[in-house]
């Protein structure tokens, strides 16, 4: 269990890791900060955070009992122990996750931390043009559904990915067992 909040908490800050190649010049950090405001960034994350976290004992229910299931050396009593014994720590570590997504700080931690990425990688034109979008009707359109769309396309990707990902796991797995 330990293995697989550890394996999650790696995921997020390795998706959320930008190398620092290029500094930006103050007038994109400023347009960059407009366009987080244009963006209602503190809240599109609160959403994105409350999105995650609701699915996260899922997601980390899901990868366990893959774990469990999908290895051949246990016997089927040893997988339903190892089911109740999941059962009986998953309960604190979807807890604590779920409260570090909560924590608002958290939004604005990521929002300091990407705004210099945006500044890099867009002229403060650009910025301001992005931030013009965000504040049409479309754009907020956008934002809004943002958070429902990117919750579902994590499920779809976790799908698409388990689909893929299982068969290999139990593959290497029957390879390992053969040795």
């Amino acid at each position: 269990m330990k293995k697989i909040v550890a394996s999650i908490v790696a995921a997020f800050a390795l998706a959320g890791a930008a190398p620092a190649f290029a500094q930006a010049d103050a007038a994109s950090e400023f347009a960059a900060r407009d366009l987080f405001d244009a963006m209602n960034y503190r809240t599109l994350m609160a959403g994105v955070m409350k999105q995650m976290s609701q699915g996260i004992g899922t997601a980390m229910r899901s990868a366990a009992m893959e774990a469990i299931n999908s290895d051949p050396k246990m016997t089927p009593e040893q997988k339903q122990k190892a089911v109740e014994k999941m059962e009986a720590e998953l309960p604190p570590a979807i807890s604590a996750m779920q409260e570090a997504l909560s924590d608002p700080g958290l939004a604005e931690d990521i929002m300091v931390e990407t705004i210099p990425l945006y500044a890099r990688t867009y002229t403060g034109d650009e910025l301001k043009q992005i931030a013009a979008f965000y504040r049409s009707p479309v754009g907020t359109k956008m934002l809004a559904s943002m958070p429902g769309l990117m919750a579902e396309g994590m499920q779809i990707g976790q799908r698409v990915a388990m689909r893929r990902l299982g068969p290999m796991m139990q593959k290497l797995q029957e390879k390992q067992t053969a040795k």
